[in-house]
Order: structure tokens, then sequence, then C-alpha cells
């Protein structure tokens, strides 16, 4: 066992269970060629459970899902319609995450999601990426889980991150784009997949103009450091604090940025260990390339 496997195990005990294991909600069209073979990871050891959305026998899955969703999202005005989910998500790309055996699964997560015994497996979170024009590049579109309804005490460690982990690693993704809020919690999760590139830093096409649009080049290297919170030492090497911040309280900073940004003074960076330390609502110093 690598020593990144058995730290990660060491509290993401659900993770060698037979009982959770990942799945991919995707169309046989759609079936990854040659999954999990472009980066290094032994995080994950079981076969997934395949299920087809367009598959009337599936929809109960769905319906756990869209339950997940909604009530992550819902109270954010971020909610996906059905209508988006299978035309945006299901169709052109894949739905990924992990799933419990519905026998071995608290009451209350089954009551939560409206979920029956007689389906053998039940979605724990779920995690949506479609591929773009460019290619090699996937767009991460919705992550969440079950962990964001039930308390502290009776989340599965890890859930969220790994489910993502799983997806990037499975579908052989090698530059993932995404979007985020200044101040949501996820960009402490969304930080270490790879080092993270801001192409933009204020959205007003989108409902919430103050989003921060990122890529980051997929390093499986990264993953661990999020569970550990050891520093990365390759980033502060590679790159170096410029003057600039961004203040999630402070909307013109982001717009200052965007303009930088589309003066192309950059590529920006955003540090992971300094997104992890600080508070949520705290000013993020913004990072260059160093001088050759």
């Amino acid at each position: 066992m690598s020593s990144s496997l058995n730290t990660l195990l060491k509290r993401a005990t659900w993770l060698e269970s037979g009982d959770i294991r990942p799945y991919v909600f995707v169309r046989p069209e759609n079936m990854i060629t040659n999954p999990g073979t472009r980066h290094n990871c032994d995080w994950f050891k079981h076969e997934p459970i395949f299920k087809n959305p367009l598959d009337l026998k599936e929809l109960p899955f769905a319906e756990a899902i869209y339950q997940i969703e909604w009530k992550a999202f819902g109270t954010q005005d971020l909610a996906i319609p059905r209508w988006v989910f299978y035309d945006c998500a299901a169709m052109p790309g894949f739905v990924a995450g992990f799933a419990g055996r519905t026998s071995k699964l608290p009451q209350k997560v089954k009551t939560l999601l409206n979920f029956s015994d007689e389906n053998e497996w039940c979605p724990l979170s779920l995690f949506i990426i479609i591929p773009t024009m460019h290619k090699g590049e996937w767009v991460a579109y919705d992550l969440c889980s079950v962990n964001s309804l039930l308390p502290k005490q009776e989340q599965y460690y890890g859930l969220g991150f790994l489910s993502k982990a799983f997806a990037l690693w499975y579908a052989n993704v090698n530059q993932c784009s995404g979007m985020t809020q200044w101040s949501s919690p996820s960009l402490k999760l969304h930080s270490n997949y790879g080092h993270l590139e801001m192409i933009g830093s204020y959205a007003p096409v989108h409902t919430h103009a103050k989003t921060m649009t990122y890529r980051c080049e997929v390093n499986t290297d990264n993953w661990e450091k999020f569970f550990t919170h050891e520093p990365d030492l390759a980033f502060l090497e590679k790159y170096g604090k410029t003057e600039h911040i961004i203040d999630p309280n402070d909307e013109q900073s982001m717009i200052t940025m965007q303009n930088r940004i589309q003066n192309n003074e950059g590529p920006f960076y955003l540090n992971a260990g300094d997104i992890a330390q600080k508070g949520l609502r705290d000013p993020l110093t913004v990072y260059k390339l160093k001088q050759a």
C-alpha cells in the first residue's frame, strides 16, 4: 500500500468498504476508453457501478441524485433544473461519485433522499464533468454530497473531494476548468487538484457575479496535501507572490483583477495552502510565475 493511500485510509475508512463503491452515470456512447490510465493514483480499488441515464430502470437512482443536488444548492439559487441536468450533463458528459449499498446505509440517509431498500445502490455524492471544444479540457459543473445534509459526526470523511478525484482519474482528464463563488467553502477543495490558475475573477454573465473561473492541469501529486495539509513546495518554487489581492468582501478587487486578466498581464494563480489556512472572507494573495 502506498503512503498516500495509507494516509487517506486512516480517516476515510469507508473507501475500502465494498458497501460503498464509485459509480459512473453515463450513457453507453460516452463511456471512457481505457479509464484510469493517465494519472498515477491507487486510491480507487473497487470496480465502478455503471448506470445509464437513458434507462428507465435507473430513475430511482437519478431521483436520489436530484435530492442531493437540490438540498445542497437550493438555498443558494444554484440548484440544477431537471432539463439542465439531462440536456447539459447526462447527455454530453457524465456524472460520477460514490454510492452506498442501500441495505447498509443509515435510515437517516435513505429518508433524506427518499430512497427505497428495493434499489440496491443509493448515490451519496455527485460530480458532473463535461468535455469542451478545447481538446483535453473538461468543465467541472457540479459537486456535492450527502455530507452537506448530515451533522459532522455522521459524515463520510473526504467524500466530496474523493468524488471529484475519482472522476478526474477515471476519465483521464488532463485539464479541468470550473467555476466557484468567492468566499465559498468549495474553493478550499477545488484548489487541490492541480495548481489553480484564475482565468476569470469576476463573472457578471453568471447568476452570481462574484464568481471565480479557474483551470488547472490535473496533478495527483497535489491530492494527498488536501488531507495532510502539507505545503506545496512545487507551487512555491514555481510561483511568486504579487502585490495583488482578491478580497471576497470587495467586488472592486475582483473587477480590477478581471481587467488585469483581460489585459494579458497574467497568468495569475492562487495558492491552495493560503486558501486552506485563511478564513472564507479573508483576502487572498495572487501569484505569478517566477522570472527565470
